[in-house]
């Protein structure tokens, strides 16, 4: 495994990242990934030489589950080895019916989740905590306040930022300039070979400010591991995948341009003898305007194996703008949603 400076922070971590949101999330009555099972791909991770872990309050079903299975799990290991995210925003079920200040982030939402989320960790920090998105009833002022209270208190180190626009990260940013707090180091957008355009401008700001960039859904959903087929239909999945269960999986992964660029990742795993996973992570990593680290939620040790074999690929440059110009035809028109 190879590591890396997280942005501009003075953070090292593994090249990927191991997303624990399946963590004791129950669908359809079915626990994806139970306790058992959680501490064993965690095992395998560590293992593997990964060191950064990511997670979530609300994660788990009821919320909470997968951070209190990160916490008994590191009862057995040296918190000092690792590198843990988690996240604030959304209401939070796991002690009850939520009431009107459990959610968002304001000072009172915010000040209550980290200490439930250090509590389930059985940590007295966490090293990065996300803003899980942009709330427009709290003021940010009030929000980069109290998170920088949290920094300035030793309970988180840095502070992150997820799904949000180009200007909501900008004016962000410039708050914590103008009001001399601390600044959101690591932004997690939704981010893969087939969803560039649709963020540039998110990206461009990353870049710019020497963010680091922590890509949610690097292969698609899965689309880009390349077990889906085309058919007059639509798409062909496997029975236990992602797209055979989760009736929004066309809607979000499944494209004409999406099968453009499947082709071309496929076409350059033969090249390397490498998977379409591992091409489509190693495409991420190789990321030349900004730090890039994948978000990887392995549901199985073989493919963590898998995953992991990316960081043991490199891509030529060629290669790797054959699979950015796959997003185009011959036209240099982007291809679009659907056909």
């Amino acid at each position: 495994m190879e590591y890396t400076t997280l942005g501009s922070t003075g953070t090292t971590v593994s090249e990927l990242c191991f997303g624990t949101w399946r963590f004791g999330r129950e669908t359809n009555g079915v626990v994806e990934t139970d306790r058992g099972e959680a501490h064993e791909l965690l095992d395998a991770a560590w293992d593997r030489g990964v060191n950064f872990i990511d997670t979530a309050n609300v994660y788990g079903t009821p919320n909470g589950k997968s951070e209190r299975f990160i916490g008994e799990w590191l009862e057995d290991y040296d918190r000092e080895d690792f590198v843990l995210a988690s996240k604030v925003y959304f209401p939070f079920d796991g002690w009850g019916e939520p009431g009107p200040n459990d959610s968002g982030l304001g000072r009172k939402h915010i000040r209550r989740q980290i200490e439930g989320t250090l509590d389930r960790l059985g940590t007295d920090y966490l090293d990065l905590y996300y803003i899980h998105r942009w709330d427009d009833d709290a003021p940010i002022e009030e929000t980069l306040r109290t998170l920088n209270d949290l920094v300035r208190e030793g309970k988180v180190h840095h502070l992150g930022a997820s799904t949000m626009a180009a200007w909501q990260l900008t004016k962000a940013l410039w708050t914590s300039d103008v009001e001399g707090v601390e600044r959101f180091e690591v932004t997690q957008p939704l981010f893969h070979a087939a969803y560039r355009d649709d963020v540039v401008d998110y990206l461009d700001v990353c870049a710019d400010q020497d963010l680091a960039v922590c890509p949610y859904s690097p292969l698609a959903g899965g689309f880009l591991t390349g077990k889906y087929e085309r058919t007059d239909d639509g798409v062909e999945a496997p029975d236990d995948s992602r797209g055979a269960i989760d009736p929004r999986f066309d809607e979000y992964y499944v494209s004409a341009r999406g099968w453009e660029v499947l082709d071309e990742i496929r076409a350059v795993a033969d090249e390397l003898d490498a998977t379409p996973a591992q091409v489509a992570l190693r495409w991420l990593i190789e990321q030349e305007k900004f730090t890039c680290v994948p978000i990887v939620g392995a549901r199985t040790t073989d493919q963590l194996d898998e995953n992991v074999g990316a960081t043991d690929i490199s891509l030529s440059d060629a290669q790797h703008d054959r699979i950015a110009e796959a997003r185009y035809d011959e036209e240099g028109r982007r291809w679009g949603h659907r056909d």
